[in-house]
């Protein structure tokens, strides 16, 4: 055999070597992991947002920029930031809770004070900054604006802070109105004590806003127990157990 030929073998021969090493490595890896190793894989097959809930089966996957299901907005996609509209003698307030959209949104309001503002206030929105919830929630009631929701719409996260300020707070049938743990403020270069005691003074802040608002406070407790990347859609018993939904605040 010619020494060139020999070269080809040889590096034929190592390079199986080294692939069979390079599988055995991987299977010795995994096996070391035991059985607490689990392969990627998709999300729990959750039922969707817009299928029925039940007592019991309340908990949704949950996207704050797109949440599934028809009859996320009337129009089509949320707007990135609160938006807010008059039509047939009502307020109407859609989209993202962003951060400033409190004090905004306020000030639109307060600058249309007077006879001919209307008395009640649409909501659907998939919620997001806590803190402008709560600013916005207390405009609401010092307005003394009904808050309310037709059918289809959404009140999801914080957003519920909102309908908690109508000094009425009412919903079709068919809105679908959910909470779930926030952040409050988050920052990763905090220590983790901080950033602990951040959240509990958030959590804090929000049952106080309930009292003063005339909710109880119980509401929290599914909030609480259900991840961000979830949601924990309240039935009506409980929406009227919690006052959420009430003829006066």
């Amino acid at each position: 055999m010619s020494e060139a030929n020999e070269g080809v073998t040889l590096r034929r021969a190592l390079t199986g070597v080294l692939g069979f090493q390079v599988v055995l490595a991987l299977l010795l890896f995994v096996g070391d992991l035991g059985e607490g190793f689990v392969w990627p894989r998709r999300g729990a097959d959750a039922p969707g947002f817009d299928q029925p809930t039940a007592p019991g089966d309340q908990t949704r996957r949950f996207e704050p920029t797109r949440p599934a299901g028809p009859g996320v907005a009337p129009s089509g996609p949320m707007p990135e930031r609160l938006v807010l509209t008059e039509r047939e003698g009502a307020w109407y307030l859609s989209g993202n809770i962003s951060p400033g959209d409190g004090a905004r949104i306020a000030r639109q309001i307060d600058a249309r004070e007077g006879e001919t503002a209307p008395e009640q206030i649409f909501l659907d929105s998939p919620g997001g900054s806590v803190q402008d919830a709560l600013e916005l929630g207390r405009a609401l009631r010092a307005a003394g604006l009904g808050t309310n929701m037709e059918d289809g719409a959404i009140c999801l996260s914080a957003c519920p802070y909102l309908l908690a300020g109508g000094v009425t707070r009412r919903a079709d049938e068919g809105a679908r109105i959910g909470v779930h743990q926030h952040y409050f403020g988050e920052n990763t270069l905090l220590p983790a004590f901080t950033a602990v005691s951040d959240i509990q003074r958030g959590q804090g802040l929000v049952m106080r806003y309930l009292e003063e608002m005339g909710v109880d406070p119980r509401l929290m407790g599914p909030a609480l127990m259900t991840p961000p990347d979830e949601i924990y859609l309240l039935t009506r018993e409980e929406l009227a157990d919690y006052a959420l939904l009430a003829e006066a605040g």
